[in-house]
């Protein structure tokens, strides 16, 4: 009788990410984590969790000093514009999995916001909420923005279409009053306008992502940059009008010779989609939570170290992936 590999690697998985199969039993299962620009903090974070979860056929066992992943499993983190286009992929079955921004999870889920008018993302699913992302407001040092406000007249890069960034932007702005008429906008990926910011032909620009951020780290070893601050009645009235956003505070030590400031944020969620098999995605959050996985976290990026199982469920809008479900109710977490 002919057995399909596919089929018996899944029906194995529920046992638990670190137990070998049998090698007969294995096949090649590839698994896409859509992050964000290669200079973003997605993109590192998604490297390291690719590899926590990956266990290509071959690999060493778990108990002896091998891979804690999930047998058979090839994940590979694939840099893409951000988390709209990654809920939009997620939706339309061109990626696995992917990081996206709590508020714009929420939209996609239900056809509001942003995705007004547009198809439901109903098949949208969470694995797990991984760090809160600070909306960082980064000006050359001299360009005399102190405050939102002194936005006005400005070369200021609002991140790139499909980007949550951008999304936030505009709504972090109308709530200081203003508009992208009252500035010279420019839409531009982190990296790029860091560039730009470098060589004076930028004034400003806004990145959602976890501090540190690498292209923000090297300007502000090299050019000297200031944070701007989110705050005051603004701000209050901002977290007010959307749940979606905390208040947050990126710490004196976050950059080199840079001064902390008061900020918000939005949860970064890891999700998929409800048709990835239940059996694949408990293996997989089993893989991340895995002791293994901490030790990659804590060593590989500093925002790897707020990644922890006591916070996997906060700040996440849209349901859990039956997978995910079965996985926290084994831990308690799920009453």
């Amino acid at each position: 009788m002919l057995i399909n590999r596919r089929t018996a690697l899944l029906g194995g998985l529920g046992a638990a990410a670190g137990g070998a199969l049998p090698a007969a039993a294995q096949d090649i299962t590839f698994f896409r984590i859509g992050t964000g620009a290669t200079a973003g903090t997605y993109f590192p974070i998604g490297g390291l969790i690719a590899n926590a979860i990956s266990n290509p056929p071959g690999s060493r066992a778990c108990a002896d000093g091998g891979s804690c992943g999930v047998p058979g499993l090839v994940a590979t983190s694939v840099a893409s514009n951000g988390s709209v286009a990654n809920a939009t992929a997620i939706a339309a079955g061109t990626l696995q999995s992917g990081f996206v921004q709590s508020d714009v999870a929420y939209w996609a889920y239900n056809g509001s916001g942003i995705y007004e008018g547009r198809p439901k993302a109903e098949g949208l699913r969470a694995i797990a909420s991984l760090y809160p992302e600070s909306f960082q407001l980064v000006a050359r040092k001299g360009s005399g923005i102190k405050a939102v406000t002194d936005l006005k007249g400005k070369r200021l890069s609002l991140d790139e279409p499909g980007s949550g960034t951008l999304v936030d932007a505009r709504l972090i702005l109308s709530a200081y009053g203003l508009t992208e008429k009252d500035l010279k906008a420019e839409y531009l990926k982190t990296q790029q306008a860091a560039d730009k910011l470098k060589d004076g032909t930028l004034d400003a620009f806004f990145s959602v992502s976890g501090w540190p951020n690498g292209a923000i780290s090297e300007l502000a070893a090299t050019t000297g940059i200031d944070l701007v601050p989110i705050a005051g009645p603004e701000a209050e009235g901002l977290l007010k009008k959307f749940s979606f956003f905390a208040a947050d505070e990126i710490p004196d030590d976050a950059y080199k010779n840079v001064a902390g400031v008061k900020t918000v944020s939005v949860t970064a969620i890891w999700a998929t989609s409800i048709k990835q098999p239940e059996a694949l995605i408990y293996a997989v959050t089993a893989a991340l939570w895995n002791a293994n996985t901490r030790r990659l976290l804590d060593s590989g990026h500093a925002k790897g170290k707020t990644i922890k199982l006591d916070t996997a469920l906060q700040g996440i809008a849209i349901p859990l992936h039956p997978g995910a479900e079965k996985f926290y109710s084994e831990k308690g977490l799920i009453k």
